[in-house]
């Protein structure tokens, strides 16, 4: 129930039925903080568009890149303090 998990995915999910956003709930439940960690955002002009991704979404509580050394530093500075509000899931549900 503590834990943190992340999350490392494209979602690029083929086959995207009930039980993907069932197991998501699951999974969210069972943690403090799940923060999904997606190699796609590091791209310009990356929309959340897929079905998987928009499934996956509002169980998350954290949508971070993880393109790139950077991208891995900003993470561990995160784990070690707050700073979500650029990460928030709900902003690319809302911007697709």
């Amino acid at each position: 129930q503590g834990a943190i998990v992340l999350l490392i995915t494209d979602g690029l999910e083929r086959e995207v039925g009930d039980d993907l956003a069932k197991e998501m709930d699951i999974l969210h439940r069972s943690c403090r903080r799940l923060i999904w960690l997606n190699p796609l955002l590091g791209f310009e002009g990356f929309e959340a568009k897929a079905r998987g991704i928009r499934t996956m979404l509002p169980h998350v509580d954290e949508f971070r890149p993880v393109h790139s050394l950077e991208a891995v530093a900003d993470l561990c500075r995160a784990l070690s303090g707050d700073g979500r509000e650029a990460t928030d899931p709900r902003r690319w549900l809302e911007a697709a």
